[in-house]
């Protein structure tokens, strides 16, 4: 135990300042923003200074997936046609839908532990989980697979213009039922939670404001030739409304422009970033900063991360290990980190069912609310058997290949079955994964863990790795 603290002692903030910013820093750096960052790339950055770090990882953000996504995507079925089929074409949709939902988290999963940009993938599970929609009600994967696309195009551009484009996403518009709001008949859905959940949160706003608003929305709609957003004039209510003290013939970019225009949206985004980079109680000083820059630079999401991660709380060390991993970066973070290959990503898109985290289809509106919600006795039971059977991939393939085996398997549905099939296939090399440790072995709870075990793990090779992961501080960042 005395020389893990002593490993970790020698590498916080200051040890290597001539240098860098060391080791302890670029990986409290990349994993904040990232998945699980290995040991050459906590190498890299530990050569930087704390702002060089920052602006090589803002820099290196993209805007597309490298993961080619499913054939389908492309497709488009208007999913209302459901209510004129008879009861086996029914079946067979929605066994299509489902089939193509997995196969659809598991692509998202795959560029998860796969991209060379995991800031982008990151800040794309954020905007998921602000502009909340599910597979559930919008029964489109084609339409989620757009939604995901547009956040992760605007993921580090301009909130300003992500705003707008979200609030227009067809899969938003089923979601919240915005495609249904007609003149004369307003659905106030989308008006109460753009102003509640996307920009200015409870309190700011009255009961007054989402009425009018929801007049303001009308008319949006969706072409069910193409799936596309298209506004229909005709059911669009022209009349005056007063949205938080402004009127006119408002339509729905004047509303969302009015919502802009206050002070209260750069905050509430700033502290939402806050909560999910640096630590679960925002400090109100240093909200207030970044949202400032945030506001100051036209909403440029950037500049709001760059103002977050210069901030002294996000380098402080009673921070570190002060968030709870979610399910997604705990799983895509350790599949990326032990470089753990597989082909069917069935199994660990319904691990994360199990584990509370459903991608693509969150539990409400409001999303999931991370921290402490993401642990409770089945959960954690579950993260533990996850990462004791990603090391044990051989004996897995080994105890299938005997007959007994072999006849169970043969006997299950064959989802199950895939499911099984794809654990066996799973890749792993510990050797590998050892080789660039080697002379080097102090690094390994250093990389591993966000500050020193709360236990005492021992063991050599291997054995202290699963020791390292068993230990609770593996579950936070």
């Amino acid at each position: 135990m005395l020389k893990l603290i002593v490993a970790f002692a020698v590498l916080l903030p200051g040890a290597a300042a001539a240098q860098g910013m060391g080791a302890a820093d670029a990986r409290h750096l990349l994993n904040r923003t990232g998945f699980d960052a290995r040991l050459e790339e906590i190498d890299v950055f530990a050569r930087f200074s704390r702002r060089e770090g920052v602006e090589r990882l803002l820099a290196g953000a993209g805007g597309a997936a490298r993961t080619p996504a499913p054939g389908w995507v492309k497709e488009w079925s208007d999913p209302r046609r459901y209510r004129q089929m008879d009861a086996e074409s029914r079946r067979l949709f929605v066994r299509e839908q489902v089939e193509r939902g997995l196969e659809l988290k598991g692509w998202w999963l795959a560029e998860m532990v796969g991209t060379d940009s995991p800031l982008t993938e990151r800040m794309t599970l954020f905007w998921h989980n602000h502009f909340t929609s599910g597979l559930q009600k919008v029964r489109s994967p084609a339409l989620m697979y757009r939604q995901n696309v547009l956040l992760r195009r605007h993921a580090l551009g301009n909130f300003a213009e992500l705003l707008h484009a979200a609030s227009k996403d067809p899969a938003m518009l089923v979601y919240l039922d915005a495609a249904t709001n007609r003149r004369g008949q307003p659905n106030e859905n989308f008006a109460r939670e753009v102003m509640e959940l996307f920009t200015l949160g409870e309190g700011k706003y009255g009961e007054g404001d989402i009425r009018e608003a929801a007049r303001a929305f009308t008319g949006w709609s969706i072409d069910p030739a193409t799936g596309e957003y298209v506004f229909r004039r005709g059911l669009h209510d022209e009349a005056e409304k007063t949205v938080l003290g402004r009127s006119g013939s408002l339509r729905g970019e004047d509303v969302l422009d009015i919502l802009l225009a206050q002070p209260a949206a750069a905050e509430f985004v700033a502290a939402k970033l806050w909560r999910e980079f640096v630590s679960p109680q925002p400090e109100p000083d240093g909200v207030a900063r970044v949202a400032t820059v945030f506001r100051a630079s036209g909403y440029d999401i950037r500049s709001a991360l760059r103002a977050l991660l210069m901030t002294e709380a996000f380098w402080a060390q009673e921070n570190r290990a002060a968030l709870i991993k979610s399910p997604v970066e705990l799983v895509a973070g350790t599949l990326r980190q032990f470089e753990i290959g597989f082909g069917d990503p069935l199994p660990f898109v319904l691990l994360l069912r199990t584990l509370g985290q459903d991608i693509l289809s969150p539990p409400n509106v409001k999303g999931w609310p991370g921290g402490e919600a993401w642990i409770n006795s089945t959960t954690l039971l579950a993260r533990k058997q996850f990462l004791d059977r990603v090391f044990r991939v051989e004996e897995t393939r080994m105890a299938m290949q005997r007959p007994a085996a072999r006849e169970k398997m043969a006997a299950l549905k064959p989802d199950a079955r895939r499911f099984m099939q794809a654990l066996a296939d799973l890749q792993f090399s510990a050797r590998d994964w050892q080789r660039p440790f080697e002379g080097r072995e102090a690094m390994v709870p250093v990389v591993l863990l966000a500050a020193a075990p709360a236990g005492s793990p021992s063991g050599e090779g291997m054995d202290y790795v699963r020791a390292l992961l068993a230990d609770p501080v593996y579950q936070l960042k």
